[in-house]
């Protein structure tokens, strides 16, 4: 009975010991909202609603441009793809700025932008200020400069806040309550409660998305605020009427699909045969498109690889021999597969996708030195 008693004890120690030395989940952050751009390729109705359902994210912040002369391509689709889930939408600006003209015309950019990527009025416009720009600023100048922006954008209809590194707060600008990034993931670090969130961590994964994504923790409703989620069913977009050129034969709509080649296409950077070819496409596999161009003798889809960067792939002639197959609800495919042909490697599959060849041997639980084999499936994204 002594024994039985003390090993009971050393038992319990052992478990207390164990609780002390790993977060528990009373201390674990919320993945309250999640920040998603360009890095992340398109992002469906799929891919946000796994997140809301499967890890409580309820909000996204999408970057819509960066200084004055880049608006994300994937900005207008994924904040369209985020409401349909049911999601709060926000955005973001990457700011260059170094003076206070700069940073008024960044917000105008900024602000136009955000509107025609369809992020409602109301909703947050953060400035994201992290650049060398602002490094080598001084704090007086960096303040000036964010208030301006804000001023713009708040005058525009929406609201506006500040995201920066917690190394950042009170010794490169004043912040008086904004969106603050420390990580990692530390429970005896400043959570900064005073602010409207923390983003403690830039790694994290979710199943059926691409890439790693930055997500936060919300301390109040600012996030959230002037918003009433409205989730629906995935729809199909329906294209518009064709936009005419000069010539009779050139017309392009806008127009989401999924085309599945019945045999082997090249990739190009541009819609037409004189533009390089970069990859290929073979029978049986599948690629999620965003536009449709009629380019005199082909009619080309066009669709955003995972480096950010658009490529077109040919879907037929013109008024003549379709190359495959089209389906019109692309919002059903979640997953990409690729099946290897003999003389691949994971660099000339990595580069036909736009993805590093680390990452896809590792979305297979392989190294780059691994060997692959004609037939075997990879998971791509």
């Amino acid at each position: 009975m002594k024994f039985k008693t003390k090993l009971i004890t050393l038992v319990v120690a052992f478990l207390a010991a164990i609780s002390f030395a790993l977060p528990s989940q009373v201390n674990a952050a919320n993945t309250d909202m999640v920040d998603t751009s360009n890095h992340n390729g398109l992002m469906t109705y799929d891919n946000y609603y796994d997140m809301l359902v499967h890890y409580g994210v309820k909000a996204v912040v999408q970057k819509v441009s960066e200084g004055t002369t880049y608006v994300d391509p994937t900005a207008k689709y994924n904040l369209a793809s985020a409401k349909q889930a049911g999601l709060y939408l926000n955005g973001y600006h990457f700011a260059r700025y170094t003076t206070v003209e700069g940073a008024r015309a960044e917000a105008r950019f900024a602000v136009a932008a955000a509107q025609s990527a369809g992020l409602p009025i109301g909703a947050v416009l953060a400035t994201d200020v992290e650049a060398s720009e602002q490094a080598n600023n001084s704090y007086a100048a960096n303040t000036a400069n964010n208030k301006a922006f804000m001023e713009v954008v708040q005058a525009a209809g929406y609201r506006s806040t500040i995201y920066t590194m917690g190394s950042w707060v009170g010794t490169k600008m004043s912040v008086d309550k904004g969106w603050i990034a420390d990580y990692p993931y530390n429970t005896s670090h400043d959570r900064y409660t005073s602010h409207h969130a923390w983003q403690f961590r830039s790694d994290q994964q979710f199943a059926g998305s691409y890439g790693n994504f930055d997500v936060s923790q919300l301390y109040d409703d600012f996030f959230t605020a002037n918003q009433t989620p409205s989730p629906s069913a995935p729809v199909t977009s329906v294209p518009s009427q064709p936009a005419k050129s000069n010539t009779a034969s050139d017309t392009d709509y806008a127009q989401t699909g999924v085309f599945k080649p019945s045999a082997t296409v090249n990739i190009r950077t541009g819609a037409g045969t004189g533009y390089a070819s970069v990859g290929s496409y073979a029978s049986g596999e599948s690629v999620i498109y965003d536009h449709v161009y009629i380019r005199g003798t082909y009619v080309w889809a066009r669709y955003l690889s995972y480096s950010g960067r658009y490529h077109y792939v040919a879907l037929g002639v013109n008024g003549g021999e379709s190359y495959g197959s089209r389906s019109s609800n692309a919002q059903t495919y979640s997953h990409t597969y690729y099946t290897v042909r003999s003389g691949d490697s994971f660099w000339s599959i990595a580069s036909k996708y736009g993805i590093s060849m680390y990452t896809l041997a590792a979305n297979n639980g392989k190294s780059i030195y691994s060997l692959i084999y004609p037939g075997e499936s990879l998971y791509i994204r």
